[in-house]
């Protein structure tokens, strides 16, 4: 595994990688519970999405020497000020491209940035299955629990997909101490020195 992060590179995403990176969302849309979209976006969607998102957070990719294996991503906990220093945070990768350490190179790049951000929270929302099954291993669930992440909420059977009831869990993770006057959050586009 750690072979396989030696030869990978952490980049901010660009509007061209679009149409890449929705290949690799749309079989968890397609296929899967992991994503509650029913429909896959248009590659202008996405872009867009990733357009508003660099406006103020970071969407990172991982790229190998076969090209762009994954992305991690964040977004607005809530909209209302109060809820500044807290994102939801999102990742994919290619499923060939699972179990390399991949995930893990994401999310730490993802947590360096946002910390100098001044973000504090992060919150994963989360497709379940008791059991599992094979649309959704709960392997999410997981991989959040291995990167420091506890449960703070689970809704139950709140998505409707494939003919099934899902529940939904938050994860959560905090990034340090919650002072009495937080600094402001900078928007990713005006940090200087982005550790990459």
């Amino acid at each position: 595994m750690e072979a396989e992060k030696e030869n990978a590179r952490v980049r901010m995403a660009v509007l061209e990688d679009g149409e890449r990176l929705l290949e690799i969302y749309r079989p968890y849309v397609e296929e899967t519970a992991v994503s509650f979209e029913y429909e896959t976006p248009s590659v202008r969607e996405f872009q867009e999405r990733i357009r508003r998102t660099l406006e103020r957070y970071p969407w990172l990719v991982v790229e190998n020497s076969g090209g762009i294996a994954g992305y991690a991503c964040c977004a607005p906990f809530k909209e209302r000020a109060a809820y500044d220093w807290a994102v939801e945070t999102t990742i994919y990768l290619d499923r060939e491209q699972r179990g390399r350490g991949y995930g893990r190179l994401l999310y730490q790049k993802l947590e360096e940035i946002l910390a100098r951000q001044h973000i504090l929270n992060l919150n994963a929302c989360i497709a379940v299955a008791e059991p599992g099954d094979p649309r959704l291993t709960n392997a999410s669930r997981e991989f959040h629990r291995h990167m420091g992440y506890r449960l703070v909420g689970r809704f139950r059977q709140c998505g409707y997909k494939f003919h099934r009831w899902y529940d939904m869990i938050w994860m959560e993770k905090l990034l340090g101490a919650h002072p009495a006057a937080p600094e402001p959050v900078i928007p990713v586009s005006r940090l200087e020195d982005i550790p990459l």
